[in-house]
Order: structure tokens, then sequence, then C-alpha cells
């Protein structure tokens, strides 16, 4: 069982890379341009139901397609690495038509639009027209290309919220209501017990996973 102290302790050695792999991803929205941006909103769409190590080492083999490509061409760019290459393949597609469609694929404009955080990710966790982007890949891509303040309630970090008395069951948010619940007691405990927001679900997720990746 984890304890504060414990975290403590290891945000101390860890402090460093964490610090530096936030400012990183504040260098994507800042620095970067649209195509970058759909890369990494392609990632977070793969990493659901599977590794984010893994999909680190997919996007290099579909970057050359996804921008471009058919749900054909992306499908058989995915099938040679990747286990769900037909549904995402189709999500991706999708999701990139509708945002050439409506916004010219300027996603970093068109998130910069939404003066309030909630209504952001909103836009993005509940458009019939993304798919593959729920709550939580949401979350993982506003945070992974420079927004602040959201959490992302993957099952390392919900796992130790119960372990750390937050929520009383080890189980993942299941709508918008549940989600922002478990936000808010995150939010509560890292600013109770001096940590920052960001900087903790890297911690957290370190911590189960031994890595500190995106």
């Amino acid at each position: 069982m984890i304890t504060i102290q414990d975290l403590n302790n290891s945000y101390r050695s860890k402090s460093n890379i964490i610090k530096t792999r936030l400012a990183e991803f504040g260098d994507i929205l800042r620095n970067s341009d649209d195509n970058k941006l759909f890369e990494e909103m392609v990632f977070c769409i793969l990493t659901a139901g599977t590794s984010a190590k893994l999909c680190l080492e997919v996007i290099p083999e579909i970057k050359d397609i996804i921008h471009s490509g058919s749900k054909e061409q992306i499908t058989q760019k995915l099938r040679g690495c990747y286990r769900f290459y037909n549904i995402r393949a189709d999500y991706i597609f999708i999701t990139r038509e509708y945002l050439k469609n409506e916004f010219n694929l300027e996603i970093g404009k068109m998130l910069l639009s939404f003066e309030d955080p909630l209504e952001r990710r909103d836009f993005l966790a509940q458009n019939k027209n993304i798919k593959g982007l729920g709550y939580k890949e949401s979350s993982h891509f506003l945070r992974n290309i420079g927004f602040k303040g959201y959490a992302i309630l993957d099952k390392h970090i919900i796992s130790f919220l119960n372990e750390l008395g937050v929520i009383n069951e080890a189980k993942s948010p299941s709508n918008r209501k549940k989600y922002i619940e478990i936000e808010c007691g995150y939010k509560e405990f890292a600013i109770n017990n001096g940590f920052d927001i960001d900087e903790l679900d890297l911690l957290l997720w370190s911590e189960k996973t031994g890595t500190i990746l995106k």
C-alpha cells in the first residue's frame, strides 16, 4: 500500500524528468503544426486497449499515411504493427475527415477557441464524429499537447486513487458525471498534499509502470 511519504520520496527522485516531460508537452501546442497535433490525437486513439509504449512504436510506422491515406491504406499500414487495425483505422479516417471538413484540420486553433477547459474536453469526448476519444483519452490528448489541469483516469491512476482512499473502489468512471467526480477528488487530493495536478499524474503512472512516457 503506497503512502503520501512514499509519493514524496519518489517525487524528489523523479521531479526533474517529470517537469521536463511536461515542458515538452507544452512545446507541442506552442511550436508544432496541426499535422503534429493530429499525430498526437491518433496516438491517443490507438492507446485505448493497448500500451502507450507500443503506440509510440506504431506512430512512426503510420505517420506517412494518416494525413492523406484512404481508410483501406491506413488499415493496411496498421495491419503489420497493431492488433486492432480495422476499427482504429476507421476511427482515424472518420476523425480526420471530420476535422478537415469542419475545421480545415486547424486543430490548435479549434481547441484554443474554447475558454472553458471542460467544454474543450466535452467537445472531443462527446463528439460523435471524433472516434475513439472518450473522457480518458480526450484528457490524455489534451495533456500531451500542452493543456493543463486534466486528470487521465486510466487503470493505473484509478488503482492508486483507490489505495490512497480518494475513491472507494478501483472502478473506471462510466460517464461524464462520474469522471468529473473522480477528477475533482483527484485534484483535491493533489492540492491538499502539495502536488501539482499534472505532475502527480506522471508520478503515479510511473509508480505503476516504472517509466515516464506520455
